[in-house]
């Protein structure tokens, strides 16, 4: 990578990234979840491209429509309505998504317009059902800052997300539809990424800063796409980033490829690709233009309300927070970055008895402890994570029991917190006075653990030990 030298070169280089919002969807009120099981039933279209503002077809459109495809679309009771069938016109728009949005563009340092304007994007591949996307402007003129200097941030767009692939055929594609119209935020950087390295510390940091706010969390729920160009070469987009590890090498081949193409006077297309395993890209379709772009009609035009407007903490800045309430360096980088992290700062704030760093373990690491030892996927409701901490808060359950009641919960058995409620002190004296006469003779320690071991989860280890020690002396 060092031999090339990307100043030379005219390397121009461009970051989007697509940022799922953790609410229901953009234009309806069905459930923003993704369900991969057997659909409740099926839809079958054909779509074609419409002209945009300029009264042109856009080339992109244009070239997907010529394929002749249909397109069968997966549909599921709990969140396919007849908005995403197209059947019925756009709902109000999400007030939540809107103001979580919102205050992403206050982390990006950007300008909110006065108005914002839903627009069609023209898109007919058959990840949407209207043959168009939803997407509205709502700031400009963002930056954030690098390593290598400030990246500006033009547009930050509100959108609606496409329908997932399920299946691609000669004759047709098949999409599931419970993913089309979960809100997107859209972040696109100028051209003044200096090299690939650089590129993935910007996906870094905006990837930080988004999960700063209400955004879903786990495999797909972000995407990365990178515009690059260099001289004599053309603008290309790169979409199916899976990890912005990949992201240098990638832009590195590519780039490599251009310069081929250019060596050998062969013109370089603009053109759309796709990001490969093996770290190369591969044709999708020709680069879209403005004509794809036209008003959506049905949707009235919104002033963005800034009273509620407040940009959060950084997740950079929390985890030094967490570290000075106990948590590790390694435990709280752990947490800002996990879903659990909303569960962790509500708990803290509902249980004053209870230590932070306790909960945060609990809600980290005990999961991956019991997949560990007992091979058992351990996702427990938050509302039997309110009932568990409640006990252990009011002093009724020890902490030690703790590990076995998430254990029976997630063998499939009921809570029963009656079973772990701690001995009352006289209880306890006379256990352990039975336990000591039990193992007379043995060490101190030696009854400690014996003790421990028998009450485990019915008493505090502490005060078993205190008891112990001051009988036995």
């Amino acid at each position: 990578m060092n031999e090339l030298n990307y100043e030379k070169l005219g390397f121009k280089c461009g970051i989007e990234i697509h940022q799922q919002l953790d609410t229901s969807k953009l234009f309806c009120g069905c459930p923003g979840i993704i369900i991969d099981e057997k659909p409740d039933f099926e839809v079958k279209r054909y779509l074609r491209a419409a002209a945009g503002e300029t009264g042109e077809i856009d080339i992109a459109a244009k070239h997907e429509m010529e394929k002749g495809k249909y397109f069968l679309y997966y549909c599921y009771d709990k969140n396919t309505c007849l908005v995403e069938l197209d059947e019925e016109p756009p709902h109000l728009i999400n007030k939540e998504a809107l103001k979580i949005a919102l205050i992403i563009t206050k982390l990006l340092n950007a300008k909110i317009v006065d108005e914002i304007q839903v627009m069609r994007k023209t898109v007919v591949d058959g990840s949407n059902t209207a043959g168009f996307q939803r997407t509205a402007l709502i700031a400009r003129d963002g930056y954030i800052e690098t390593s290598k200097g400030i990246v500006k941030i033009p547009i930050i767009c509100l959108e609606e997300d496409a329908a997932k692939i399920v299946k691609r055929t000669e004759d047709h594609d098949i999409y599931n539809l419970s993913r089309l119209g979960i809100p997107l935020v859209e972040i696109g950087t100028d051209a003044s990424i200096k090299d690939p390295e650089h590129a993935k510390e910007v996906a870094s940091r905006l990837g930080m800063i988004l999960r700063s706010t209400k955004v879903k969390r786990g495999l797909g729920t972000i995407r990365q796409d990178v515009n690059l160009s260099i001289k004599e070469g053309a603008r290309i987009e790169i979409k199916g980033f899976q990890d912005i590890k990949s992201m240098p090498k990638i832009i590195e081949n590519e780039i490599i490829r251009q310069l081929d193409l250019i060596k050998k006077g062969i013109a370089v297309n603009r053109e759309v690709r796709k990001a490969e395993p093996d770290f190369t890209t591969s044709f999708l379709r020709p680069l879209p233009g403005a004509a794809r772009m036209y008003p959506e009609t049905d949707v009235l035009p919104i002033k963005p309300d800034l009273g509620e407007i407040k940009a959060p903490k950084l997740l950079t800045d929390k985890i030094e927070e967490l570290k000075q309430i106990g948590l590790s360096e390694e435990l709280a980088t752990t947490i800002v970055k996990k879903k659990e992290l909303f569960l962790f700062e509500e708990f803290v704030k509902k249980y004053k008895k209870i230590e932070p760093k306790f909960i945060a373990t609990t809600l980290i690491n005990t999961p991956k402890e019991i997949k560990k030892r007992y091979n058992i996927e351990s996702k427990i409701e938050e509302q039997k994570l309110n009932q568990i901490f409640n006990e252990l808060n009011k002093g009724k359950i020890s902490k030690e029991a703790i590990f076995e009641i998430l254990l029976e919960l997630s063998q499939g058995k009921k809570l029963n917190l009656e079973k772990y409620e701690l001995m009352s002190d006289e209880e306890l004296k006379l256990e352990l006075e039975r336990i000591a006469e039990q193992n007379k003779g043995l060490p101190l320690n030696a009854v400690i653990g014996k003790a421990m071991q028998k009450l485990r989860g019915k008493a505090d280890g502490k005060k078993i030990a205190e008891i112990l020690k001051e009988n036995m002396n």
